[in-house]
């Protein structure tokens, strides 16, 4: 069916990156946003632009009824969801079968068949294609995880059969340890994916994770374009993505490669689809899952085949064949990518919420930045936490990762702490450079570094932002000088000299001293979010370090642990009240 205008069903920098493919297709595009993104650049970049709803997502970009209705009212043939909210509902497939609106994704069968990791466990054996142990059911209760974590031997991943990204994805090492990362699965997959169904198998240890890049017609033709290694990953969740994988050998990629057709022509896929697999040390790999989508990291195949992958999915959705063999695609160099979030590292990984006051991407040969931010854009807990995706091009992986450690020493960003300082501490560890890393690389050799990164939340003069920043830059003896006044904060930095391998130092601030000291008694929230437990009770004795309470930001939960041992004197949480970042949630008595 063709179609000559396009409701992107997302945000942020995927929402640009699909506007962009279907402009050079010369493709209308309609662009939807919540209360919050009113001012944000995929609004502004669309060729029109519909508000539909309050900032919370499950009032506005998972409001299927709201989305068809944009698209009847934009005159849209096609809605694409990009990654992430709709992007694996069938319901929004089958909703715009039933509005004669083309879906630019897979039928509605196969998606019901492969979105779900339950079905899609009993497709891939169907197929033949290795399964970890684990249920084609799904498991309804923490104690049948607990008996088939004594049938399959501990630990187990408890996961949602639902979405993706890590969210609803918890690891029990033991039987204790059951309950509590059921009931936080369920919780997590409720809130990211609106359904809690859970199912468990083997955790595998020390494997990669890789994954397979599939397109596919509606004629029957089926491609893989080689693998992407994403074992970098905090919680689950990727933080760095590369291909070729460095442990993959061409015989391993062309057999992984054919598993992945033969699951996709078992249930008709229709597409672009990604399929992972867990790599063991000793070289056996196993199915996982199917990601009935656009993948974050499907850049990185973009640069080394150079095969626009977004297109190809607007293409097929037109009709079109594949134009293109198995035999026409051609691994060429080397690119890897990494996720620049708005996060801190040394503290877990946390969400790091606030404003953009400054934003400048790297440039060069073999650079490219797929971003959805600017200076200005506010870093909300409503939302995924990344700012943009960094990719690198090289000839060789060698010299993928030094244009990758320079473009990283050129991205500038102020006002949020971000993933760059973990960045480079990564892509420069011997482990990654050798090509060795695996899940547990960062908790493995990481954990004591990254503890030791800058921690450094904006401002409040950055967040409140009451007067326009204005900046200057002099010389004075031949050094230059750049000066940012902001309302009462004078802060001067010296940029070293070009000969200099220094970055710039700070050598003068005067600053108005508004932090107020914390009661080491309290137990703070470092982010805003939602309360969705409370680990403690009053008179009930802490230790240092021990979870009193879990917060849910950006989809994903944060223990909140005490900072000394002592007794919990009263609790000012309650569960499912929202709560600013400084809020306190519980208090220890004083100490005698």
């Amino acid at each position: 069916m063709r179609f000559d205008t396009v409701v992107i069903a997302n945000r942020g920098e995927i929402a640009l990156r699909v506007m962009r493919a279907c402009k050079e297709l010369g493709l209308r595009t309609i662009a939807v946003y919540s209360e919050a993104d009113r001012d944000a650049l995929h609004v502004r970049y669309a060729d029109d632009a519909y508000l539909i709803g309050p900032p919370p997502a499950i009032q506005s970009y998972l409001q299927i009824e709201t989305i068809i209705d944009v698209a009847k009212r934009a005159g849209a043939g096609a809605i694409h969801p990009g990654y992430g909210f709709l992007a694996e509902n069938a319901d929004l497939a089958r909703a715009c079968e039933e509005a004669d609106i083309v879906f630019v994704g897979p039928p509605v069968g196969a998606m019901e068949q492969m979105g779900g990791k339950i079905p899609a466990r009993q497709v891939a054996t169907n197929a033949h294609v290795p399964l970890t142990p684990g249920t084609t059911t799904a498991v309804t209760s923490a104690e049948e995880a607990q008996r088939l974590g004594a049938e399959y031997g501990y630990p187990i991943a408890i996961k949602a059969s639902a979405g993706g990204g890590g969210r609803g994805l918890k690891v029990a090492y033991s039987a204790e340890e059951v309950p509590a990362a059921f009931d936080s699965a369920g919780r997590e997959a409720i809130a990211a994916f609106k359904n809690g169904e859970l199912f468990v198998e083997k955790y595998i240890l020390e494997p990669r994770h890789i994954e397979i890049q599939v397109l596919a017609d509606e004629y029957g033709n089926v491609v893989y374009l080689g693998e992407r290694d994403c074992s970098t990953q905090r919680r689950h969740q990727k933080l760095i993505e590369e291909t070729p994988s460095p442990a993959i050998t061409p015989a391993m990629r062309a057999e992984m490669g054919a598993a992945a057709v033969r699951l996709c022509r078992e249930v008709g896929y229709v597409g672009a689809g990604t399929l992972e697999f867990l790599l063991t040390p000793d070289k056996h790999f196993y199915f996982l899952e199917m990601n009935t989508r656009i993948q974050v990291e499907h850049t990185v195949t973009e640069m080394v085949t150079g095969i626009d992958l977004v297109q190809a999915q607007l293409r097929i959705a037109q009709g079109e064949k594949l134009w293109f063999s198995q035999d026409d695609i051609h691994l060429r160099g080397h690119a890897i990518e990494c996720r620049i979030n708005a996060e801190d590292a040394s503290q877990g990984f946390r969400p790091a919420l606030g404003t953009l006051t400054a934003y400048r991407e790297p440039k060069g040969y073999g650079v490219r930045v797929d971003s959805g931010v600017e200076v200005g854009s506010t870093i909300s807990p409503y939302y995924d936490s990344m700012l943009a995706k960094l990719v690198t091009w090289g000839a060789t992986r060698a010299e993928a990762l030094s244009r990758m450690e320079r473009a990283l020493a050129d991205y500038e960003v102020a006002g949020v702490v971000t993933t760059i300082p973990f960045h480079r501490l990564a892509v420069s560890h011997p482990v990654f450079v050798n090509g060795d890393a695996t899940v547990s690389f960062i908790p493995r050799y990481l954990e004591e570094q990254l503890k030791q990164l800058p921690s450094q939340p904006p401002s409040s003069a950055d967040t409140a932002d009451p007067v326009p920043s204005r900046s200057f830059e002099v010389e004075v003896n031949g050094r230059r000088f750049a000066v940012r006044v902001a309302g009462e904060d004078l802060q001067a930095t010296v940029a070293a000299p070009k000969a200099a391998s220094a970055g710039p130092r700070r050598t003068n601030t005067a600053k108005k001293n508004t932090t107020q000291a914390s009661d080491p008694n309290a137990v703070i929230s470092p982010i805003q979010g939602t309360v969705v437990a409370i680990k403690t009770e009053v008179g009930a004795q802490v230790q240092a370090g021990q979870v009193v309470c879990v917060v849910e930001a950006m989809k994903m939960e944060n223990e909140i642990t005490a900072p000394r041992a002592g007794t919990i004197a009263s609790i000012a949480a309650t569960i499912g009240q929202s709560v600013e970042a400084g809020a306190t949630l519980a208090t220890l008595a004083e100490e005698a």
